[in-house]
């Protein structure tokens, strides 16, 4: 590819790299039934969007990626134009729906500390605040962003498109300390590619923050080992805290590991040096790491069995495969030329590579077969191709070519991922709620009903998911009812749903009769109970929404009522 890309001229490498992406979207929709993603496969995706138009706005994408590759805005300050960028791209998916049930536990945890204090948050964080197999610093943050400037959703997704920004300057500035700023900047851009991220990015979740402190604690540590002083410190803060970010961060950090090995062999002098700033990053590390452990040593203990005796089992059952995951929710150019990149690694015995090799080598190795638990490893995943496509002399193919790939992510993520994710049953939520807000009163009475037999979720968890939407206060008692017997719901892989328990804050409402009521259920045709019947006697529905799918199994409907 580099003696081809070298002889064309610029308009005979425009031409190739538009074939290229154009039959590439072809191919993979072509065998879209092998992407078995769990969330947004094309083959699911493309029953809600006419391919047609999708492939038009690839081409548009393709002209827009030619004009801005020309900028010379971006070499000149590429740090700035990755912000910008990716920024202004991942703004256009605020308006992406909560898609995931795991979403109101992180919603929940967050509102204990708005309306309790971070005191109490980190008291009953694990007891009177569910924890499930969670760690507590993502949601801490959220709780303080809803204590400090309101319990809104946007400000939550602001939050978390900033740190997606902030991890591609990051993705920039490790390549940039390894080898060269070019390649940074090509892997900044290549993290764009991945369109699965960006469906993910607006959510509610903790994903895309795990993947940000782990990027960070990556280029810490290098800059620790570096120059040591204030870094060395500053590492080690950013260490402890990823590692309360997500269970699986505990592996990934094992490239710190590399790290030091890589340093360590390199430097042929000073490496005493070397020694000792590793060291003073693992002692203040540990120490804030060991104390929250032993403070809350029964709660992580009990975690770790969840999770070895569930979730570690479970993956095998819930796993998707890696075509799906570095083909189709990957564009399939980064990963072969970070397959490519391997073979010239080796050639060069270049040791630093071994750096952004090993997140991606351990995906492999314990084969985990989950997109959501491996999302941090696309950083090195962008790095490992740009530094294949970096040895291609045209630069401008280059970045023309990586400006593409993110244009093709963009493209699939807004005009093919987006349209299904509004097309779920778990819009009606969102849509309830912005009716809801235009009526009168502060407070709303939320029911939930739900059908007999072998449920799929507990219905009670789509409450705080409707609360991430509303402005008003939520009033609603939950009682446990025996949907599925405990052997059931112990292997249930929404396990976490059936374990729900009502938050305090809902049901500290006084309020006799509210003027609006909320009723939530699973089944749209299901007859309401008696004692339900007699409690909204006085009510009349204004409004439903019922927009159903036949993709998820689980379901959610709401009716509105108000008095009469």
């Amino acid at each position: 590819m580099n003696s081809l890309f070298e002889r064309l001229n610029r308009l005979g490498y425009v031409f190739i790299v538009s074939f290229l992406m154009l039959f590439s979207f072809v191919v993979l929709f072509l065998i879209r039934a092998l992407d078995d993603n769990r969330l947004t496969s094309w083959l699911v995706s493309f029953l809600y969007v006419n391919p047609s138009n999708v492939f038009l706005m690839l081409i548009l994408s393709i002209i827009a990626a030619y004009f801005v590759s020309r900028l010379s805005f971006i070499e000149r300050y590429p740090a700035a134009f990755l912000f910008i960028f990716s920024f202004l791209v991942l703004s256009l998916f605020w308006r992406e729906p909560e898609i995931i049930l795991d979403s109101s536990r992180y919603f929940t945890q967050a509102k204990y500390l708005e309306v309790y204090g971070a005191g109490y948050f980190i008291r009953e964080w694990g007891q009177a605040i569910p924890a499930w197999t969670d760690m507590p610093a993502i949601p801490f943050i959220y709780g303080l962003i809803f204590k400090f400037f309101g319990e809104a959703r946007i400000y939550i997704q602001i939050f978390t498109s900033i740190l997606f920004s902030l991890t591609i300057v990051l993705t920039y500035y490790i390549g940039n300390t390894l080898w060269n700023r070019y390649i940074g900047l090509i892997a900044g851009i290549l993290f764009l590619g991945v369109p699965y991220i960006l469906a993910n990015a607006p959510l509610t979740m903790v994903d895309v923050p795990v993947i940000f402190f782990v990027t960070l604690s990556v280029l810490l540590f290098i800059k620790a080992l570096e120059q040591g002083g204030l870094f060395a410190v500053i590492s080690a803060f950013s260490i402890a805290f990823t590692l309360f970010t997500k269970y699986s961060t505990w592996l990934m950090l094992t490239v710190l590991v590399m790290v030091f090995a890589v340093y360590l062999i390199n430097e042929s002098e000073g490496r005493g040096k070397i020694i000792k700033r590793a060291l003073l990053v693992l002692a203040i590390s540990a120490l804030l790491t060991s104390a929250l452990i032993i403070y809350k040593f029964d709660i992580f203990s009990e975690q770790l069995r969840l999770l070895l005796s569930f979730q570690r089992p479970g993956l095998k059952k819930w796993g998707e495969s890696f075509l799906s995951t570095f083909f189709f929710q990957t564009h399939p150019f980064i990963t072969i030329a970070a397959a490519c990149s391997v073979y010239i690694a080796i050639k060069k015995r270049d040791l630093k590579y071994a750096i952004i090799l090993w997140m991606v080598l351990l995906v492999f190795l314990f084969q985990i077969k989950r997109s959501r638990y491996i999302m941090m490893i696309f950083p090195m995943l962008s790095l490992m191709a740009a530094y294949s496509l970096a040895h291609i002399k045209n630069k401008e193919a280059t970045k023309f070519l990586a400006l593409s790939i993110a244009g093709f992510s963009i493209v699939l993520a807004f005009f093919a991922y987006i349209p299904m994710t509004e097309k779920i049953s778990l819009v009606n939520l969102k849509d309830a709620a912005g009716y809801i807000d235009s009526l009168k009163g502060n407070s709303i009475g939320v029911f939930t009903v739900q059908k007999t037999g072998k449920s799929e979720a507990n219905i009670a968890v789509t409450v705080p998911i409707l609360d991430i939407y509303t402005l008003k206060n939520i009033r609603y008692e939950y009682v446990g009812t025996a949907l599925l017997d405990k052997q059931e719901a112990e292997v249930s892989a929404l396990r976490f749903t059936w374990e729900y328990t009502n938050p305090d804050y809902y049901s500290g409402i006084n309020m006799e009769k509210p003027d609006v009521i909320a009723l939530i259920s699973d089944d749209r045709t299901l007859k309401l109970p008696a004692n339900m019947e007699e409690k909204i006697k006085d009510y009349r529905v204004v409004r439903q929404f019922a927009t159903s799918d036949e993709v998820f199994r689980f379901q959610s409907f709401v009716s509105v009522y108000s008095m009469q």
